[in-house]
């Protein structure tokens, strides 16, 4: 797991090597300003950080399946004594790990 530095370090090279970047204002075409880059840095950075941070809340929503899928294996691992259930979530969980 990349560190808050190392993360903003990646996204300030991939602003670098997005250079020239432009902004449309008032219908022309405008290179970015100093001030401008410098914004898209931070927001580059802040925005991995958070996909690294909390990403796997959204990987692990969609692994789980609807709640009515995982009822029905709660269902059926009453009526059939299995634990399909709780090894889907465990897979779930392992597969998308909570960042320490």
């Amino acid at each position: 797991m990349a560190t808050q530095e190392e993360l903003q370090a990646l996204a300030d090279q991939e602003i670098e090597d997005a250079k020239p970047m432009y902004k449309q204002v008032n219908n022309e075409r405008m290179e970015f300003s100093d001030a401008d880059y410098a914004q898209a840095k931070v927001d580059l950075g802040n925005s991995k950080w958070e996909a690294q941070q909390f990403g796997y809340i959204q990987a692990r929503q969609e692994a789980y399946g609807s709640v009515q899928d995982q009822l029905d294996m709660q269902y059926w691992d009453n009526v059939n004594s299995t634990t399909t259930w709780k090894n889907h979530i465990a897979k779930v969980k392992s597969d998308n790990p909570k960042p320490s």
